[in-house]
């Protein structure tokens, strides 16, 4: 995309009357010579002019005739007045203007015996501007001095003339700002303009101190000048003191300041040693060394050393050191030296103290700019660098370890810039490693450069730093360099690539990594011509080939990620790559493993990238150069996938010309994409189909100008024909698109298809217009009243997306054919929409603010609005339309008519409500009015109405009061959902307006204290209401108490969503300073009102939907107030936070807050004044806010009681919300140290509700800190820190942690045996065990982890179990992976080497959960093993008692265990092989000698634990017997130690067992396994019989399920053989019976489903079994229906597919045509299911199907849902012809057509649903919401007349056949006559009132239409 620079707007001159006559009169004179007159006339003519581009040309004029002047015409009245008017102008315009540097350009061109003139005319002019006293000239005066530093030589000799006035000028400027500065507290806009005015002035005192350089110092060494001079500096360097020492100002004028200050300090000392050694003792803040300075710099600069100083001063003034002094050569001496090595430092140490993002993002620029400056130190240096310099700047020293240490702890950063920042700073310092070690040939031999890249190759992949980090070294050292490292580098990226965080990280470095390698490999093979294949190829091995590995085999899901990142970098790199990867591909199997996309899938990712990219050829010469055939392109347009049905769109789509010409084949795959893909759930599906789509019709569009312009140029008549027939073609085929569009908007279509039809009517309305007219495609033609009528039906959707779509595309239409100007049509939708905005649906007002707002442009509205009041009986005078008004005036007439018309009729129902809150409830909720108010008031442009609307504005607030006054009792009560009893038998809602009448507000928090009972003795009579009275009207109605609730909160979210629009939207009236005053509609008093109301509802409501909508309303009332011009308003948020934080200290149980658990609104209100404050500005709200709450939410010894319990609760609350808005963002981290130990405190506090906010407030600190939980695992990595970035970013945890973990630690000695729990332990250690040691820790860390061991073992004491698990999780992170063997090693030695009676099972039992959590990280961290001679396993041999029987404690036995799997189970130990073999034998001892294999049922079989002990042991057995036995040399041990774990009466090890086997057979899919022989099946098919235990049982059968599925089983219980029938009935039983547990069952269906097709296929006409088949068949068919679980139906699927050949397809049909029928049904329910993954899983079925039954070549591909339906139905009619029973095949359609068993569903739910329909408020729709019957029945009709053809061309029907045709044709007759009559009695416009039942009637209509004409057909 292109981005036009932005131009500077030209602005006439503009001068005050008087001075202006001033300067015509001088101009005027006549004196001079002609020369001097002419200049004079022009700019005479330049003045008297208005047009300022004319003014810019006469400038130039007269800049040349100035030029052109000569010597001779020198003095003279006229030629001062000529300079003197440039000058004025110069100084008057304003600075961006181009006019301006018109005039300088004029001035600059003066010959040079006049320049000297000239300086002194624009001198005296700028001294009369200097000299102003108003400052709100001051920006521009200030802008003025810049303007003439900036390239212009006059201007300069100016400033220079006038220095000391203009820094005298500058120091007055920056005073005042700095004295405004502190009166504008709490004025955001003001303070934000002030900072902008203020850094303008800093910056260009700045520049011109920096031109002036050499005039100071002159004027400095002359004595009498230097006096004034100085105490000008002096002030002007008291003025950047005082702006870097006050913490108001902004971080960008502070940092400016700071370069002032160094500046300053150079201009006056100039550059030697000495301004070094001054700024040095600045940054050290010792005042001694200052003493080289002169006095007054001296005194000046002690305020930068005061201890009290701001720790941001030192960072400003680094900054300032590294940007004004010049490093670009030698050091001119040794303080430099010092200098330069005293920045790094001086920020590191400011790196661990401050707290805010913005300033470590200013830390990081800081040393990023070190770097640079030290690298042009060392590159500029002439001579060899000073050898102390060259040794701490070099790899390896003190610094730089110091800096490694700062790029590791921020290279995760949550801040882009800091990361990136980080990224640069580890490039300088590779390079400032190669400048100080030249001696160092080939760098990647550098030791120090190969450990760091091995430490950084060994990092976890998700560190988003890695890689930054990996890509400097590839830039530096080359790609070849990493591969000859780590040559699986390649795969291991693409292997992320699925990553969305990572993949952005990992293409980068990818695309780094093929370039570079791609260059290397170039210039190794030299310039030789036949080489570059060989290398060519070496390249492709290397990047290509494991991508397209990657593309065919991994699922779709993860390599999404690859089209978008990498491959069209991969492309760009190297276009010739292409034909290799389509080459390649075409010569791999088309499909890949389940959930890939298969090389068909591959080809189109990449053809659509090379595409995108340009690389591959235009489709205009057929497609694409051929690389592709057609049918290939058809099947992945209807491809399962996705992914793979977008890429081929994608291809069709994308083209690098947006004129390229569609041809008629690209137009058919569009035709053959678009039907079957338009109805997708996904919506990011939806969003890249019309995105692809919407870039072809912008191809039609611009290639339709293309062929029209020339048409018109037309030379060639063959070429013209063949434009003309394009054109045509584009003219046919959006007609297609647009009527196939229109079709599917029918009742009961999908969400999801209504929405992309309705996207892509939008997208064709936006390009090509719905014209009727003599346009190029006339789209409007194919628009029938019928089809528009359809898209206004869709306005009744239940989804807000569609009705928003279906709005806009109405305006859209021909308003012919929508007919809205037609009066009675008009009336009957005005009046729908009325009645819809009463209705009791909640969702009926949003409906009828849409209808509204389609009115809202017709100009016959007012008529039907008065018909509606009259018909109403109220007064109405809407406004009087002009005879010719425009449209917008008709719009806005319109809009105050409908508000007024709805503000009369909210006005009269709010009346009633008054009277009785259940009978508006019941009959008028107040909601639906005001938001159809609301959604109106958007229409009406705010800005264009007149006075005479203020009243309206009155009237809108007072009823909205109104409003609220009625329903608040109802959401401040203290239990609103529970409120009114939730039965609707006349008993209870007698009862109904006696409670309400009850209610008060509740204002106190007295239910702390006591509760309130209602009194539940009878009243008098006039409190009952019956429950059907009768309204106004007469006529009944019913209340709920869901109704009353709904009634109430909705009207509370809708009064604030309208008071919350009247402020933003509305024009502010207000006056400022009694002075200006500003008309508008609503004034300051109503805005303030409209506060204090909100202020109320959040301070006081209990119901949580009624405070957060709230909120909605008040977050536009504050962002208004900031921006308002009004003074009185921009305090308000400021006043109203001091106010309730005051009452929020104050508040006790009497208070008026509502004190709720979680404080409902009070945390609302203080974040929405908060969030107000721009994030440019200091934050002072925020800050204060803070300072507050964290005070109030620390707990203190006075403060246990009542009165400060609330208080601390509110603040706990509060900060909670704080933390968690997102809008604060950066600026809420600093005080996260201070929440997180107010929370650990607070469950220190013996009240539960400070614990409660305590710990909701502490999980909120989690995710701010670790962030959001992106997977199910709980310690996944990707919520961790490493340890020292975490204590770099929250420095204040690290002494809090250690002290309470100290304190906790103290107290879990379980000497004793008693437990003693201290409360924040568990909180401690969950803090701790997300951290985790990074490799690249060095040992120096000031802020190290080791003192946190000691007492995270000391809790592994603890005799709580979960305590000693956390600790051991806890203490793995601060463990570094080469200490890991050490301190297993003394852990070890601390366990007892024999049986005592002194022996703590606790302590040993905390030990070795340490020592196996060790091992394991490990394990994954190291990748590689033990060091030698570790003793780990010599220490373990010495305490083997500890797993043998001689141990009492069967979990100190379980837990030893686990440590032995930890290191003999896995295939690659991390021992040596020798101690590992050992250490196996004495285990396998162990495991003979359990009481696992010698079965005698000890008491350790019953005590706690022992169910953990026993499956310890079994994964010891599994180890040995199942998963490699050949390292435990115990092939004979296998099959016994087998039969032991599958015949344990524990269920939980028999469970791990099978467990075991099923997890080997699917990694080994091929091979038979080892361990499978006959007693072992055996075993497993007794099991299948004997088992108890569900989901033990359900994995046996699984197992089983894998076996039978490569080999028949032998099936035997115990030792008797079974036969298949036997085993058959018993699966079945088993299956039938066992829906409870959903695992079992489908286990159960998946091999007895197996067992039949092997019954099928071994005697096809085996007798005794169909009836068996046929009970299967029904079991199969119960298993697809709607409500059964997802997995159920996904097992299903599986099985319907396994059986498609065998069974569905087969032509002997073994299951007898009406089972198989049934099953054909169940698959096609599957194919219309609700969930995505059973659709696609049953689509599966088309690739079993035998080829010889596709007419085309599609067999074996999978397909879409949609297209799978269509070709399944297409089969059933082919394989009725094949079967011979055409006839019955057609009865059976038919029967499906009229679909009698879910009519006959239908009426009984529906009858039932009448009886209670107002009771219900919010309707209950279908379950599906994808499945379309009424597309079903379509599909159905189409191939049935086919069907029928064949039957009556083939046979005859039979006798009994006609009777069957007779009796549904009698009922499909009376079924059509039944639903017409429905129809026909349901209310006006039922598309809206009651449109579901609208929707199954019209359906019902139509299954029975089509089911008689199909019937009279076969007649």
């Amino acid at each position: 995309m292109v981005v036009k620079k932005k131009t500077s707007k030209v602005e006439a001159v503009s001068l005050g009357e008087e001075k202006l006559h001033k300067l015509l009169a001088s101009l005027s004179v006549d004196d001079g010579e002609d020369g001097v007159r002419q200049v004079a006339q022009t700019l005479q003519s330049c003045l008297e002019m208005t047009e300022p581009v004319q003014q810019i040309q006469l400038v130039k004029k007269a800049g040349s005739q100035l030029e052109a002047l000569s010597e001779k015409q020198q003095a003279g009245v006229l030629l001062d007045a000529c300079l003197h008017t440039l000058a004025v102008v110069y100084t008057s315009l304003q600075a961006k203007n181009p006019l301006r540097r018109a005039v300088a350009s004029a001035l600059g061109s003066v010959p040079a015996w006049l320049q000297e003139q000239t300086v002194s005319c624009l001198s005296a002019g700028l001294s009369e501007c200097l000299s102003s006293l108003s400052s709100d000239q001051y920006p521009h005066i200030v802008d003025t001095i810049t303007a003439c530093l900036d390239g212009f030589p006059l201007g300069e000799r100016c400033i220079s003339k006038l220095l000391h006035e203009v820094l005298e000028f500058l120091h007055r400027v920056l005073s005042e700002y700095l004295q405004q500065n502190s009166d504008l507290v709490g004025r955001h806009i003001a303070q934000a303009q002030l900072m902008q005015s203020c850094l303008g002035a800093v910056k260009t005192s700045m520049l011109v101190v920096q031109r002036s350089q050499d005039t100071i110092s002159v004027a400095l060494q002359v004595q009498q000048d230097s006096c004034k001079l100085e105490d000008t500096l002096s002030n002007l360097l008291g003025c950047y003191v005082h702006i870097l020492t006050d913490e108001e100002f902004i971080q960008s004028v502070q940092s400016t300041a700071g370069m002032a200050v160094v500046l300053l300090i150079r201009s006056v000392m100039g550059s030697g040693d000495n301004v070094a050694s001054v700024v040095c003792s600045l940054l050290r803040r010792s005042v001694q060394d200052l003493d080289s300075a002169p006095q007054w710099l001296k005194q000046r600069c002690e305020g930068l050393c005061a201890s009290g100083c701001p720790p941001g001063v030192s960072l400003y003034l680094c900054h300032g050191a590294l940007a004004m002094l010049s490093w670009k050569a030698a050091l001119p001496g040794p303080q430099w030296e010092q200098l330069l090595l005293l920045v790094p430092n001086t920020l590191l140490d400011l790196d661990v103290s401050i707290k805010e993002s913005s300033t470590a993002m200013v830390v990081a620029r800081v040393l990023t700019l070190w770097s640079g400056a030290a690298l042009d130190c060392l590159q500029g240096q002439t001579q060899l660098c000073p050898p102390s310099l060259q040794q701490s700047l070099s790899g390896g020293s003190e610094l730089q370890q110091h800096l490694l240490e700062h790029i590791y702890s921020h290279w995760e950063h949550p801040l882009d810039g800091v990361r990136h920042q980080t990224r640069s700073l580890f490039r300088n310092l590779l390079l400032i490693h190669q400048h100080t070690n030249p001696s160092v040939s080939e760098m990647s031999k550098d030791p120090y450069i190969t450990d760091l890249t091995h430490n950084l190759l060994r990092l976890e992949w998700h560190m988003r730093g890695k890689y930054g980090s990996l890509g400097c070294l590839v830039e530096l050292y080359g790609a070849g360099y990493l591969l000859d490292i780590q040559p699986q580098l390649p795969s291991c990226l693409l292997g992320l690539m699925g990553d969305q965080t990572l993949a952005p990280y990992a293409s980068d470095l990818l695309e780094r990594l093929f370039v570079s390698h791609k260059a290397q490999l170039a210039s190794e093979a030299g310039a030789a011509a036949g080489e570059t294949e060989t290398w060519m190829e070496c390249w492709h091995q290397t990047w290509v080939t494991p991508l397209l590995h990657v593309l065919c085999r991994s699922r779709v899901n993860q390599t999404t990620y690859i089209l978008d990142y990498f491959l069209p970098k991969l492309l760009r790199c190297s276009p010739s790559s292409l034909a290799h990867m389509v080459q390649a591909l075409q010569d791999t199997s088309p499909t890949g493993p389940a959930g890939s996309r298969g090389a068909l899938g591959a080809l189109m990712t990449c053809l659509r990238a090379a595409r995108a990219q340009g690389v591959l050829p235009s489709s205009e010469g057929g497609l694409w150069g051929g690389l592709v055939p057609l049918s290939l392109l058809q099947q992945a347009l209807i491809h399962k996938h996705d992914q793979v049905r977008m890429d081929a769109l994608g291809l069709v789509c994308e083209s690098h010309r947006s004129t390229e010409v569609l041809t008629s084949q690209e137009m058919d795959l569009i035709c053959y994409f678009l039907l079957p893909n338009l109805n997708s759930q996904s919506p990011g599906i939806r969003q890249q189909t019309v995105s692809l789509l919407k870039k072809l019709l912008c191809r039609v569009k611009d290639s339709t100008q293309l062929l029209q312009k020339r048409l018109t140029q037309r030379k060639d008549q063959e070429e013209g024909d063949r434009d003309q027939q394009t054109l045509h073609q584009y003219k046919e085929f959006l007609h297609w698109l647009c009527e196939r569009l229109l079709e599917v908007l029918l009742p009961g279509a999908s969400f999801s298809k209504c929405l992309m039809s309705l996207h892509l009517l939008g997208l064709l309305g936006q390009l090509f217009t719905f014209s009727t007219g003599p346009d190029v495609f006339a789209l409007g033609e194919v628009v029938t009243s019928a089809y528009a009528q359809n898209v206004l039906y869709c306005v009744a959707s239940n989804f807000l997306e569609v009705k928003q779509l279906a709005s806009s595309l109405i305006q859209q239409l021909p308003p012919s054919a929508v007919g809205l100007q037609v009066p009675e049509r008009m009336h009957s939708i005005l009046q729908a929409a009325l009645d819809l905005s009463t209705s009791t649906k909640p969702f009926d007002s949003v409906t009828a603010a849409h209808l509204l707002n389609l009115l809202l442009h017709q100009p016959h509205l007012i008529q039907a609005l008065l018909h509606c009041a009259q018909e109403q009986g109220f007064d109405f005078q809407p406004p009087c339309l002009p005879a010719k008004a425009s449209d917008t005036l008709i719009l806005e007439l319109n809009t105050l008519a409908v508000i007024q018309f709805l503000l009369r009729c909210l006005q009269s129902e709010v009346s009633r409500a008054e009277a009785s809150l259940l009978q508006a409830a019941a009959s008028c909720p107040l909601y639906g009015r005001a938001h159809c108010i609301t959604a109106v008031l958007q229409h009406l442009n705010t800005e264009s109405l007149s006075q005479t609307e203020q009243f309206l504005v009155s009237e809108l607030i007072a009823v909205c009061y109104r409003m609220s006054d009625v329903v608040s009792p109802v959401v401040q009560s203290s239990s609103p959902e529970g409120l009114i009893p939730m039965d609707s038998d006349s008993d209870t809602c007698a009862g109904l307006q006696k409670i309400l009448q009850e209610i008060q507000p509740r204002d106190t928090n007295d239910f702390f204290t006591s509760a309130r009972e209602l009194d539940t003795q009878q009243g008098d009579d006039h409190t009952h209401t019956p429950s059907t009275g009768t309204g106004e009207g007469g006529e009944g109605y019913r209340v709920t108490a869901q109704m009353v609730l709904v009634c109430c909160w909705r009207s509370m979210k809708e009064v604030a969503m309208l008071l919350g629009q009247l402020c933003q939207s509305l024009p502010l009236h207000y006056t400022n300073d009694n002075v200006h005053t500003h008309t508008g509609l609503i004034t300051e008093q109503q805005v303030e009102g409209v506060g204090l109301y909100f202020r109320q509802q959040l301070l006081q409501s209990r119901h949580r939907g009624a405070f957060e909508l709230a909120y909605v309303g008040f977050v536009r009332l504050t962002d208004m107030l900031c921006r308002s011009g009004s003074v009185a308003l921009q305090q308000l948020p400021a006043r109203w936070l001091s106010e309730v934080l005051e009452e929020v200290k104050s508040s006790d149980p009497s208070s008026k807050l509502c004190a709720t658990r979680r404080s409902a609104g009070i945390p609302f209100y203080i974040q929405a004044l908060l969030s107000s404050e721009p994030k440019s500005s200091s934050c002072s709200l925020l800050k204060m806010t803070m300072r507050e709450l964290i005070a109030l939410a620390m707990p203190s010894a006075d403060r246990n009681t009542d009165t400060s319990t609330v208080p601390q609760v509110h603040a706990l609350n509060i900060l909670r919300a704080l933390y968690r808005d997102t809008r604060l963002g950066e600026n809420i981290v600093p005080f996260v140290s201070e929440g997180m130990q107010a929370a650990v405190l607070g469950f220190t506090s013996p009240v539960w509700a400070v614990r409660n906010s305590s710990t909701l407030l502490f999980s909120t600190l989690i995710t701010r800190i670790f962030g959001v939980k992106k997977g199910k695992d709980e310690h996944s990595k990707k919520n961790r820190m490493t340890g020292r970035e975490f204590f770099t970013r929250f420095p204040a945890l690290y002494p809090f942690l250690l002290n309470q973990l100290e304190e906790a630690a103290a107290t879990v000695e379980s000497d004793s045996g008693q437990v003693k729990l201290h409360p924040s332990l568990f909180l401690l250690l969950l803090v701790l065990s997300r951290l985790y040691p990074s490799p690249m820790d060095g040992s120096s860390s000031p802020l190290g982890l080791a003192p946190f061991m000691p007492f995270i073992m000391r809790c592994g004491h603890s005799a709580v179990y979960r305590t000693r698990e956390m600790a051991a999780r806890a203490l793995v992170p601060f463990v570094l992976v080469t200490q890991v063997p050490s301190t297993v090693q003394s852990l070890l030695q601390e366990l007892p080497l024999e049986p005592g009676p002194k022996i703590q099972q606790n302590h040993v039992h905390g030990t070795l959960l340490q020592v196996l959590f060790l091992l394991r990280s490990y394990q994954t961290d190291s990748h590689r093993p033990l060091p030698a001679g570790s003793g780990i396993d010599e220490a373990l041999c010495q305490r083997m008692w500890l797993a043998s029987r001689q141990n009492s404690c069967v979990v100190t036995r379980g837990a030893f265990l686990d440590v032995l799997v930890c290191l003999c189970g896995p295939k690659i130990s991390i021992l040596e092989d020798s101690e590992a073999s050992t250490l196996r034998q004495k285990t396998l001892s162990i495991l003979t000698a359990s009481e696992l294999v010698t079965s005698d049922t000890s008491s350790a079989t019953f005590e706690p634990g022992s169910t953990q002990y026993l499956r310890s042991l079994a994964r010891v057995g599994l180890s040995a017997s199942v998963e490699f036995p050949e390292l435990w040399n115990g092939p004979q041990l296998m099959t016994q130690l087998l039969e032991h774990l599958l015949q344990c009466p524990q269920y939980e090890v028999r469970e791990l067992a099978v467990e075991g086997l099923l997890r080997t057979l699917e990694e080994e899919q091929k091979r038979r396994p080892q361990w499978l022989d006959e007693t072992t099946l055996s075993n497993l098919t007794s099991l299948a019989f004997h088992e108890t235990h569900p989901q033990c049982l359900a994995k046996v059968l699984q197992v089983l399920c894998v076996l039978s599925s490569s080999e028949e089983l032998l099936w035997r219980d115990e030792a008797k053989v079974l036969s298949q029938e036997v085993v058959l009935v018993h699966l079945l039983t088993l299956a039938q019976s066992s829906a409870h547990s959903v695992e079992l069952h489908c286990a159960a269906l998946m091999l007895v489903s197996q067992l039949v097709i092997q019954l099928v296929n071994a005697d096809p006409q085996s007798l005794s079994a169909v009836a068996r088949f046929a009970q299967w068949g029904a079991l199969v068919c119960s298993c697809c229906s709607e409500e059964r679980p997802v997995e159920v139906k996904l097992t299903a699927a599986k099985v319907l597919v396994k059986c498609t050949s065998t069974l569905l397809t087969s032509p002997h049909l073994p299951l007898g045509l009406s089972t198989t029928v049934s099953l054909w049904r169940s698959l096609f329910t599957l194919l219309q299911d609700e969930d995505h993954e059973v659709r696609d899983s049953a689509s599966d079925f088309i690739c079993n199907v035998p080829a010889h039954l596709f007419s085309t070549d599609a067999a074996g591909v999978s397909m879409c849902p949609p297209a799978a339906l269509g070709s399944g139905v297409e089969l059933l009619c082919r394989l009725f012809e094949m079967w011979g029973q055409v006839q019955a095949g057609v009865l059976v359609l038919i029967e499906w057509l009229l679909g009698e068993d879910e009519d006959g569903q239908d009426a009984a739910a529906n009858e039932a649903a009448s009886l209670d329909d107002e009771d219900f408020l919010f309707e209950k729709g279908d379950l599906n919401l994808w499945a379309e019957p009424i597309q079903w029945v379509k599909l159905l009709h189409r191939h049935l007349c086919s069907l029928i053809l064949t039957f009556k061309d083939t046979q005859e029907p039979g006798a009994a056949g006609l009777d069957r045709v007779h009796q549904i044709h009698a009922l499909a007759q009376s079924e059509a006559l039944g639903s017409q009559q429905a129809l026909d009695s349901l209310p006006a416009l039922p598309q809206f009132s009651c449109s579901m039942e609208h929707a199954r009637l019209t359906l019902r209509q139509q299954r029975a239409a089509l089911a008689v004409e199909v019937l009279d057909r076969l007649r």
